[in-house]
């Protein structure tokens, strides 16, 4: 049984409008504040341009060759952010890398601000995901775990000549498209042990609309069941948790941070 005692109060949240659209920025934000020193260090580990670029600084380079940038900034995120259940999902990224270690939802981040600084647009999706998917994390606290968790999916304008909207690409598909990676072997994603959602986008389906599954004797690739409503696309993950606040309420927050902040994702003691 999940808790709705930790979930911000007087926030209705509840599916967008077919209608809703949002164009993305490279613009730093305070979360994405992709301008800060910490974030240019890591942009030259990554051989990018440093911060200044803008949109019009990437038009020389293919979508291809803007999507392995990508890959390789997930790659060495995952290597040098530790994942650990931080829920102070409005972190800015330069804090995140100070820290050395952030949840899922702050490394989405930091592969954003790095979208950002190299002239890609980014924007996120909001969904509003059941928490029981988290219960394979918590068994023994599963009273504790919120009924209901936001998460911020980044989408990159990785061809701003495909239109308005055929050039976005969810970080989903980063990795290839998500009837490749279902057939990967391995299977979906437990939400359980040492990897979390960031790691298992570059080797497994993450399919939030049922658009794919997994095969029958693996684990699920096709999370859409979980979905409780789709929020819609904001310009930025700032501009969605304005809106929707974040996953717990301040006061739960400011209690769990100093030790889920620091708890290590697949931690023993926190199944």
């Amino acid at each position: 049984m999940t808790s709705s005692i930790l979930r911000p109060r007087g926030r209705v949240r509840t599916a967008a409008p077919d209608d809703r659209t949002a164009d993305g920025s490279t613009e730093p934000t305070r979360i994405l504040d992709w301008r800060h020193p910490r974030v240019g260090e890591l942009l030259g580990s990554l051989g990018t341009a440093p911060a200044g670029v803008t949109a019009h600084d990437n038009a020389g380079t293919s979508a291809g060759q803007r999507m392995e940038a990508l890959r390789r900034a997930h790659r060495r995120i995952a290597a040098t952010v530790r994942p650990v259940y931080s829920v102070q999902d409005e972190r800015p990224v330069s804090e995140v890398l100070r820290r050395g270690r952030g949840s899922c939802s702050q490394r989405l981040a930091v592969l954003e601000a790095v979208a950002r600084a190299g002239g890609v647009a980014t924007r996120v999706r909001g969904l509003l995901v059941d928490g029981a998917l988290w219960y394979p994390r918590f068994p023994r606290m599963r009273r504790l775990v919120p009924d209901h968790v936001l998460l911020a999916w980044p989408e990159f304008l990785i061809d701003p000549a495909a239109g308005p909207d055929g050039g976005w690409l969810p970080v989903s598909e980063l990795f290839g498209g998500l009837a490749e990676l279902s057939s990967r072997p391995g299977g979906g994603f437990t939400n359980a042990g040492a990897e979390t959602l960031f790691e298992a986008l570059s080797r497994t389906a993450i399919d939030w609309d049922g658009a794919t599954a997994c095969p029958a004797d693996a684990a699920a690739c096709d999370l859409s069941a979980h979905v409780v409503a789709d929020l819609g696309r904001f310009d930025s993950r700032d501009d969605l948790f304005t809106r929707h606040g974040q996953t717990l309420c301040r006061a739960a927050r400011l209690v769990a941070e100093p030790v889920m902040g620091r708890r290590a994702a697949g931690a023993a003691s926190a199944g």
